[in-house]
């Protein structure tokens, strides 16, 4: 089993890093996730968030965007992932995101990546997954 740190990591390329993983018949763990960064201007990150939660089409059937931050991070992790297909359903099952840092994976090694870190963006334009889910009015 991997838990992986979101804390201070962008988005993409921590959930390129965890389907992978959960590809190759890992069990993996992704815990604050609150704290996970979403490269881009303040303003075109909300607009796009805004919009995505706006979207209809029949409401049984159309797509739910959530304002959760484990949620938000869980879904854009699906998206890395062949999900329609068996073994992607396999390895979406694998996968578990968390708020925060729960007590049971505490004592546990927790695996930071320096290579998908909000250092390596070349400018200061940035949001985290807390921030644009309070401004859905989610419960961040």
């Amino acid at each position: 089993m991997k838990i992986y740190n979101g804390e201070g990591m962008i988005l993409g390329r921590l959930a390129a890093r965890v389907a992978k993983d959960a590809l190759m018949g890992e069990e993996v763990k992704v815990v604050n996730c609150e704290k996970v960064v979403v490269s881009g201007a303040k303003t075109g990150t909300f607009a796009k968030a805004k919009q995505k939660r706006g979207w209809g089409g029949h409401p049984m059937r159309r797509q739910v965007h959530s304002r959760l931050p484990d949620r938000w991070v869980r879904r854009s992790i699906r998206g890395m992932l062949p999900w329609k297909q068996a073994r992607g359903k396999e390895a979406f099952k694998r996968i578990m995101c968390y708020k925060g840092l729960p007590a049971e994976f505490a004592s546990q090694e927790i695996i930071t990546l320096q290579d998908s870190s909000v250092s390596k963006l070349p400018n200061l334009k940035y949001t985290t997954i807390e921030e644009v889910c309070k401004h859905l009015n989610g419960k961040a």
